[in-house]
């Protein structure tokens, strides 16, 4: 199957309502969608990638720059006919995390090109030791107010769904107001991570202990910056009551990954197609997590359209050992969606495989164009 063409969309997603967290307030994102049209225009293949500066340092501009040296690399599948040729480009390139994005959207768009070409879901290409048929995903909730909070633990609740993310801020009286809310809502009867994007100081960290402790978290993601000296002192603490602490931004690739377990702070990971570099990549990080024996979570960028949920939904289902899993909020946070298919989860968060060739899912063209602010052919 001969690849004919490659487009570079960039693409604003507006959310149905603002999303904040600690180091950005939402109404839209801007993300990269990879089109390849191949088979003399009979096959059209996407993958996507999120572009998060505070992430791996990648901007949509330099994605699409990364993308188009990717495309000149020797190793770049223009006659694409089996999935170890996928596996041989990603191989070949840069293992810095400066790539990812860029990684992840053209491997997604490979694999999505050749599984319909095959008439295979992409799932068929990855190993089934760990694969299960059924996820269920958790709830995720933004750093907002308490009314927010309470209509979306409603939300929540009327989905009958327990395991909740909540993102948490630098003011500690917003936090413990947020808490509280949880509490009020659910009682004890949650599973709650709470997520800080790196934006706490040694000060503030130690002054949240107690309130960790009171409100039964169980997991706190990405407290500091990756770095910061004083993780050590925090991580100590937190374990002393059996809380984990798990590595966001601080492990993007598998050195990292390897380099932040070894110094022994964090004792958990979370692993995003995104920001990991594609599927290739993100199973070497886990492969070393499960020999190792370290938890770990996948998750998922905010704003992700129904390609990136639709990749999500691979990896989870290769994944029946991951202690968490996020994504699959399309229905719930987008205005806007460039799929067809709604992959948002069901009651109790609950969601299997799609059954379509590729990633599962087809792109609408006019809404694609819509929602591309620029596109560049290749």
């Amino acid at each position: 199957m001969k690849i004919d063409r490659v487009t570079i969309h960039r693409v604003s997603l507006p959310f149905a309502s603002s999303f904040s967290h600690s180091l950005r307030n939402r109404t839209c994102v801007n993300n990269i969608i990879v089109e390849i049209i191949a088979h003399g225009g009979q096959i059209k293949g996407y993958g996507e990638g999120a572009p998060r500066s505070y992430v791996t340092g990648e901007t949509p501009a330099g994605v699409i720059q990364s993308i188009t040296g990717l495309l000149d690399e020797d190793s770049f599948p223009r006659e694409l006919n089996e999935v170890s040729q996928i596996w041989r480009f990603v191989d070949s390139v840069t293992d810095k995390k400066e790539h990812n994005v860029a990684i992840c959207a053209l491997e997604m768009a490979l694999l999505d090109t050749l599984g319909k070409y095959q008439h295979t879901h992409i799932l068929e290409y990855f190993p089934h030791d760990y694969y299960t048929s059924q996820i269920s995903y958790g709830a995720a909730l933004p750093l907002a107010s308490t009314d927010k909070i309470r209509d979306m633990c409603r939300l929540a609740q009327k989905m009958q769904m327990t395991k909740l993310k909540l993102k948490l801020g630098k003011v500690f009286s917003q936090n413990e107001s947020m808490l509280k809310v949880i509490r009020s809502q659910f009682g004890k009867a949650y599973d709650l991570k709470v997520d800080v994007n790196g934006v706490w100081d040694r000060q503030i960290a130690d002054r949240h202990v107690d309130l960790i402790k009171e409100y039964d978290v169980k997991v706190v993601e990405q407290p500091m910056a990756p770095g910061d000296p004083d993780i050590g002192a925090f991580a100590h603490e937190i374990k002393k009551n059996g809380i984990k602490l798990m590595a966001d931004e601080s492990a993007c690739t598998l050195k990292e990954t390897q380099a932040a377990t070894q110094e022994g702070c964090y004792d958990m990971m979370n692993i995003r197609l995104s920001k990991c570099g594609g599927f290739r990549n993100s199973l070497k990080i886990i492969d070393y997590l499960r020999k190792h024996r370290i938890p770990f979570q996948i998750g998922c960028q905010l704003g992700e359209s129904g390609l990136l949920s639709a990749a999500g939904r691979v990896l989870s289902l290769l994944c029946k050992d991951a202690r968490y899993y996020d994504g699959s909020y399309d229905e719930f946070l987008l205005q806007e969606n460039i799929t067809t298919e709604n992959v948002t989860f069901g009651l109790r968060g609950e969601a299997g495989p799609l059954e379509a060739p590729g990633l599962g899912v087809e792109v609408s063209d006019k809404n694609l164009k819509r929602l591309s602010e620029d596109s560049v052919f290749l």
